[in-house]
């Protein structure tokens, strides 16, 4: 199994290439639309549909821990979906999720801003004004997700194996450039190990959501995914009330078999420690 990611500055027709690119090697497309239904399988699909590719606003990152809640889904339904291996991902901070995996490629689609707005008033059929708006906003946000969600820049050239300008490249070329590459013997099958990683993953995100859903996550308690269907927890709680909602929310979380329940209550109050 293989993964490629497709990242694009708006107005490079990098959605078009990477939906091509797919077609091209026989993969499943994982684009806004096709994560949303992932999401709505696993029931949270409202969560990522409220992240999109764009940080929070500042009163909700500073107030609210409904940016991490959906953070997590989001990442959870990725690496859900990814460890069935043979699919392409458009977005979404996929290039930095999967940045550890040998068998994943990252492509960047980049371009001139001139050349972006064009293409945009063209296939918006709107003023040259809007569309500079329409760039320029969409950078901004792009750029805002990814400092919030990883602390990373998205124009780093070292997230990425492959960087294409559109250009001077036609979409035929970008295609065939990405295919050939996803082809080439240097990126390796992704191994049985990588799969449950993946898997593991998938279940630690969820678990972390659903602790800061519930107001349970604590700088003094560690959840850590054991194997495909264990969890452990671990710490410091205030009561022995903590350390069963613990374990019970835990083991409501789907793909939780087992909980090894190893928190420590200490008596007395935990503040100002």
């Amino acid at each position: 199994m293989y993964l490629v990611t497709i990242s694009e500055m708006m107005g490079t027709g990098g959605e078009t290439i990477a939906r091509e690119v797919a077609r091209e090697l026989g993969y499943a497309f994982y684009g806004e639309k096709e994560l949303t239904e992932a999401a709505e399988r696993m029931g949270f699909v409202s969560d990522l549909k409220s992240l999109d590719e764009k940080a929070p606003a500042l009163f909700e990152r500073l107030f609210s821990e409904k940016p991490k809640i959906y953070l997590d889904r989001l990442q959870s339904v990725i690496f859900e979906v990814a460890k069935n291996g043979n699919a392409l991902f458009f977005g979404r901070g996929s290039q930095l999720l999967l940045s550890s995996f040998d068998c994943a490629l990252h492509v960047f689609v980049t371009g001139s801003f001139e050349k972006r707005v064009e293409r945009v008033m063209k296939e918006m059929n709107v003023t040259k004004d809007v569309a500079e708006r329409i760039v320029l906003r969409s950078d901004h946000e792009k750029r805002g997700f990814l400092r919030f969600a990883f602390d990373e820049d998205w124009l780093n050239p070292k997230l990425y194996d492959l960087i294409l300008n559109t250009d001077i490249l036609s979409t035929a070329s970008a295609i065939r450039i990405i295919t050939e590459a996803a082809r080439s013997d240097e990126i390796k099958a992704c191994g049985v190990d990588a799969i449950r990683t993946l898997g593991r993953l998938s279940l630690q995100r969820r678990i972390e959501a659903a602790l800061l859903e519930k107001g349970l996550a604590s700088s003094r308690i560690f959840v850590t995914v054991e194997d495909d269907e264990t969890v452990r927890v671990y710490g410091l709680a205030g009561s022995d009330d903590e350390k069963t909602a613990m374990e019970a929310l835990l083991k409501s979380v789907k793909g939780v078999e087992k909980v090894l329940n190893e928190v420590t209550v200490l008596k007395g109050s935990l503040s100002g420690a």
